[in-house]
């Protein structure tokens, strides 16, 4: 074994805690510097405190709150996306058919969203000109923007007891 290349041994290092705390250990320092120790840690002392090491839990809060802000403005968007209040000029529909619902009187998606739930489908093919090709244009382009038409539901999931009738 060579000489002198192991470091010098200090059996009395003094540990000093941020807190204030001192103990003495062997060390190859003569003195310890710690940031938390068992007077002062969260877990020995039941506190919830936290222990921020450079700004790490203030940076973790800004991206938290940033991913929340997020989380609400793509709500914000998805809801003004498929807001009753938007005009049908808006949906970028063949102008012949936009120009029928104009003439009569369906300016707005929510007006002809009224018309599906009260009259069906009929209400709107007895607009002269209006006929089932251009009505399945406007379905489409309804559910592609996320509005759900009167009677999506009800053939999205039919009921337990009408697939046990069937069989």
């Amino acid at each position: 074994m060579k000489n002198d290349i192991h470091p010098k041994w200090y059996p009395e290092a003094k540990v000093i805690c941020a807190c204030g705390n001192a103990w003495t250990v062997g060390a190859t320092v003569p003195e310890v510097k710690a940031d938390v120790c068992s007077q002062c840690h969260p877990f020995f002392t039941g506190e919830q405190r936290i222990v921020d090491t450079e700004g790490q839990v203030d940076r973790f809060m800004r991206r938290l709150q940033a991913r929340e802000e997020a989380i609400r403005e793509a709500e914000r968007r998805e809801e003004a996306r498929t807001s009753p209040e938007i005009l049908l000029a808006d949906l970028n529909l063949k102008s012949r058919v936009l120009n029928l619902l104009e003439e009569a009187g369906y300016t707005k998606v929510g007006d002809v969203l009224e018309q599906l739930e009260a009259g069906g489908e009929d209400s709107l093919t007895d607009i002269r000109g209006f006929g089932l090709k251009a009505l399945a244009d406007l379905k489409k382009t309804l559910r592609a923007r996320g509005y759900v038409l009167p009677g999506d539901e009800a053939e999205a999931e039919p009921e337990p007891q009408e697939e046990a009738e069937a069989a």
